[in-house]
């Protein structure tokens, strides 16, 4: 028997209550919401939440937001998508833009320094856990493990396009599931509620939110002085376009090209960035709109440094999350249709195992520039060098942090071993690199 559909209030609750505790990034968000709206609610089945799943590690952008629009629009249609997904942003996006102006205007503080040196240690433990938890959920058979180990090998060795790794992994699931006997698949409480609109009626409402999207640039590109700020929100809407993977293929993305192509950013402070995100309920990718925060706190003529970057944090939030909600208004009706087919199924945990090897790329990305003070790329083939080039990463061995590597070994074992939650570790790291700091070393 079916069970009833949540009300429009009691979702809002629900969602007002997982933004505002969604701590722990896209593993821990996800989670959440499962155990909320699978296990206690009874709202859609776990097949059903899967494939939403998979289909959000398909788009570019912050998936567990996706994943939080989608089961809004499985509910409650569009107002229900809307309701859901800024109840899972805004709770986070008003903490941050709080955390960036104290950095921004303590940045040079030792004892701030001190705080964030700790948490780095812990935030590396933390990303490597989402590699691990991911990889248990989604790595089953030995074909899903082979892809995920290729796609880390073509990103951190290759330097290969994601979306070229995307499509490789879906279209290698695609075909090999051509053989395999099609299953049926089971009803659930929302089943029918959602029907697919015209073709037309469809386009429409995706030429209004792509301009709902933009509604931000066409205002500033004609403002004198405004430039920056344009700039800013043309880059984060080209990156929300092409950051295929989630929250930690965005932050890849950003780290590789806004800190080393722009040099908006050091490494260091887009570390930094991720440790305060870390402690912050909302997607993880609430990071970026730290980084639009210090572009316009730093850039903008004829304005107070805090209000500029109030706006530069807002922008970017804008040209962030806009678009998720465009992935899923208009194209959950058409993924609905194909949740029977295993083909499309299996292409979509295919791409899910080659996100987990993206997570693994970030995960050693940052843990050799946290552990080490000086990374540099080591090319593949003698004089094939630049952008793009094949490489590894590789720090200088004399470089290494002593005082780092302990606490990274400390939030491994409490977090990983002893399972102590994520912000009793961050807190302790915070206090013990405080500590660190404040004795001279």
């Amino acid at each position: 028997m079916n069970e009833p559909a949540p009300s429009f209030g009691a979702l809002t609750l629900a969602f007002a209550r997982i933004g505002c505790l969604s701590f722990g990034g896209p593993a821990a968000q996800i989670a959440m919401m499962h155990r909320v709206c699978v296990e206690e609610k009874g709202w859609i089945r776990e097949d059903r939440y899967l494939h939403a799943l998979n289909y959000c590690m398909l788009l570019p952008g912050p998936e567990a937001q996706q994943l939080a629009t989608y089961i809004g629009w499985l509910t409650h249609g569009v107002r229900g998508g809307i309701v859901a997904g800024l109840l899972f942003v805004l709770p986070g996006l008003a903490v941050i833009i709080g955390l960036s102006t104290a950095y921004a205007l303590y940045q040079d503080a030792g004892w701030l320094s001190g705080l964030f040196f700790g948490l780095k240690a812990a935030v590396l433990t933390i990303v490597l856990e989402a590699v691990l938890r991911l990889s248990r959920r989604t790595l089953k058979t030995r074909f899903l493990r082979l892809l995920s180990v290729l796609a880390f090998l073509a990103l951190f060795v290759l330097a290969l396009p994601f979306p070229l790794v995307v499509v490789v992994a879906g279209l290698a699931g695609y075909l090999r599931a051509r053989r395999l006997p099609a299953e049926p698949a089971a009803a659930d409480p929302v089943e029918t509620r959602r029907p697919r609109p015209p073709l037309g009626t469809a386009l429409l409402q995706l030429g209004f939110w792509v301009l709902v999207w933009q509604l931000p640039f066409l205002v500033l590109s004609p403002v004198a002085g405004a430039e920056s700020l344009a700039a800013l929100f043309a880059f984060f809407s080209k990156m929300a376009l092409v950051t295929f993977g989630g929250a930690y293929a965005v932050l890849a993305y950003v780290a590789q090209v806004a800190v080393e192509n722009y040099g908006w950013l050091r490494p260091g402070e887009m570390l930094d960035g991720l440790a305060l995100a870390e402690t912050t309920p909302g997607p993880l990718v609430l990071v970026l709109s730290y980084v639009g925060y210090l572009v316009g706190f730093r850039t903008v003529p004829g304005l107070e440094p805090v209000i500029g970057g109030i706006l530069g944090a807002l922008l970017v939030a804008w040209a962030t999350f806009v678009p998720s909600f465009i992935w899923i208004f208009a194209g959950a009706p058409y993924i609905e249709r194909l949740r029977g087919k295993p083909q499309i199924s299996a292409a979509l945990s295919a791409i899910t195992a080659a996100v987990v090897g993206v997570i693994a790329n970030l995960a050693l990305w940052f843990g050799l520039h946290v552990l080490f003070a000086d990374v540099h790329r080591l090319p593949l083939f003698p004089g094939w060098t630049g952008e793009g080039a094949p490489g590894l990463w590789w720090p200088r061995l004399a470089s290494l942090d002593p005082a780092a590597l302990i606490l990274f070994l400390v939030s491994a074992i409490l977090l990983l071993r002893l399972k102590i939650g994520m912000v009793k570790v961050l807190g302790l790291c915070a206090a013990a690199g405080l500590l660190w700091r404040l004795a001279g070393f």
